[in-house]
């Protein structure tokens, strides 16, 4: 009961990374957009408007903010710093930032589109998991009926562990039932996993 509890835990830790990742790229361009709209030059723009974000790993940002301080390269420190799952804001908000420097264009612009088109992902990916967790709980319901008809059996009388660990044909069918629950939730998992991402 502990190991699995741990495991949500971890899970959970692992899943929300990218997710605070994706909540903060969409605040920045916010105030970032706001801080260029002030008429702030980019680099100070950058450097107020991310004071305000709750960056998930402060200190890969420290290298962002140095490089707009100091007139470096800011788009190469933002993709170095955007994490491979939840980082896709950070790298768009880099693109968006060399596309400025090296045409000209107006980088307030392309940081309202990156801004609208980020905060869209947002709401669609959040849409998408609420509609699956409908089927992600019957999926645990599922796997967990075997253990319910085993208790059922067993206030029956028919004493069902006597059999499952009493003789070889028992054994065979624990080993096939289990392997095909573990194989159902492992299949399920992989289709929610692979609805997510899309």
């Amino acid at each position: 009961m502990f190991a699995r509890r741990f495991t949500t835990f971890l899970r959970s830790r692992r899943d929300r990374g990218p997710e605070q990742w994706r909540t903060a790229s969409v605040e920045l361009c916010h105030g970032l957009s706001a801080e260029l709209a002030a008429g702030r030059t980019p680099a100070e723009a950058l450097t107020r408007a991310a004071r305000e974000v709750d960056f998930p790993d402060p200190p890969a940002m420290r290298a962002v903010l140095g490089a707009a301080r100091d007139g470096g390269d800011v788009s190469a420190a933002m993709i170095a710093a955007a994490p491979e799952r939840g980082g896709d804001g950070l790298r768009r908000l880099a693109a968006c930032w060399q596309v400025s420097i090296r045409t000209g264009a107006a980088l307030s612009v392309l940081v309202d589109r990156v801004g609208g088109t980020l905060r869209a992902a947002e709401s669609h990916r959040h849409e998408v998991a609420a509609q699956l967790a409908g089927p992600r709980a019957s999926a645990r319901l599922l796997a967990a009926l075997p253990l319910l008809g085993l208790l059922l059996a067993a206030a029956l009388g028919m004493r069902p562990l006597h059999f499952l660990f009493g003789s070889p044909a028992g054994l065979a069918c624990l080993l096939l039932g289990v392997s095909l629950d573990v194989c159902g939730l492992w299949w399920t998992n992989r289709l929610m996993t692979r609805a997510q991402e899309t």
